[in-house]
């Protein structure tokens, strides 16, 4: 691995790290709080203290390894198979922006509340200057026709980490024609009644979360 994609690497597990830790206070987290992870993974989890009754719901192709007492169900966050209140908390991390159009962000909202007593999503903050998917600052601002020109021919992702060919126009094609980044008022807008807490970094807010 090259040693800037080590301290980007290195970067995110610090800020993660930091995350959850501010979720395990939120919440007082106890190892029988039932959590329904949206789209995560258990490599996460290995960053709190606390291990609540976790169970990770994300697409087939993301299926990972996990412990032997987390629950892996393959389902989509815009329609949860699960009734009403299942889980104490419905946690998301970075997944709301990549689900589609303002009405998928909506569906996905709506099932994360009617799913959780209470819930933790977080997203980048459109706002800040740097888009944080691609590395690269300011890209986000552009009009999406200029985004199509700019992005396939530059972007600090693809430099630091080096991709196969195919992940590459993958993870761009993605980007261009599925993220959809959000600021303050819209997931305000989404989440109505959340407590919005912000992530910062040299004063400047990073990410945003909505927590019930």
């Amino acid at each position: 691995m090259p040693a800037t994609n080590r301290l980007v690497q290195a970067a995110i597990h610090r800020f993660r790290r930091r995350r959850m830790r501010r979720f395990e206070r939120f919440f007082s987290l106890t190892p029988s709080t039932r959590v329904l992870d949206v789209g995560g993974t258990p490599a996460n989890w290995e960053f709190t203290n606390v291990h609540p009754r976790l169970t990770i719901l994300n697409t087939p192709r993301a299926k990972e390894a996990a412990p032997p007492d987390v629950v892996w169900v393959s389902g989509d966050g815009r329609s949860l198979p699960f009734p009403d209140r299942s889980f104490d908390i419905v946690f998301s991390n970075s997944v709301i922006e990549h689900v589609g159009d303002l009405a998928a962000q909506r569906a996905f909202a709506q099932e994360v509340a009617r799913v959780g007593i209470h819930y933790w999503v977080q997203t980048p903050n459109r706002r800040f200057p740097l888009e944080l998917h691609l590395l690269t600052p300011f890209v986000h601002y552009l009009p999406r026709s200029w985004q199509r020109r700019v992005i396939p021919r530059f972007n600090v992702w693809q430099l630091l980490t080096r991709p196969r060919p195919d992940e590459r126009d993958y993870y761009i094609s993605h980007f261009l024609n599925e993220v959809r980044l959000l600021d303050a008022a819209a997931v305000r807008a989404l989440f109505p009644g959340a407590r919005l807490l912000r992530e910062r970094l040299l004063g400047l807010t990073k990410a945003l979360i909505a927590a019930r």
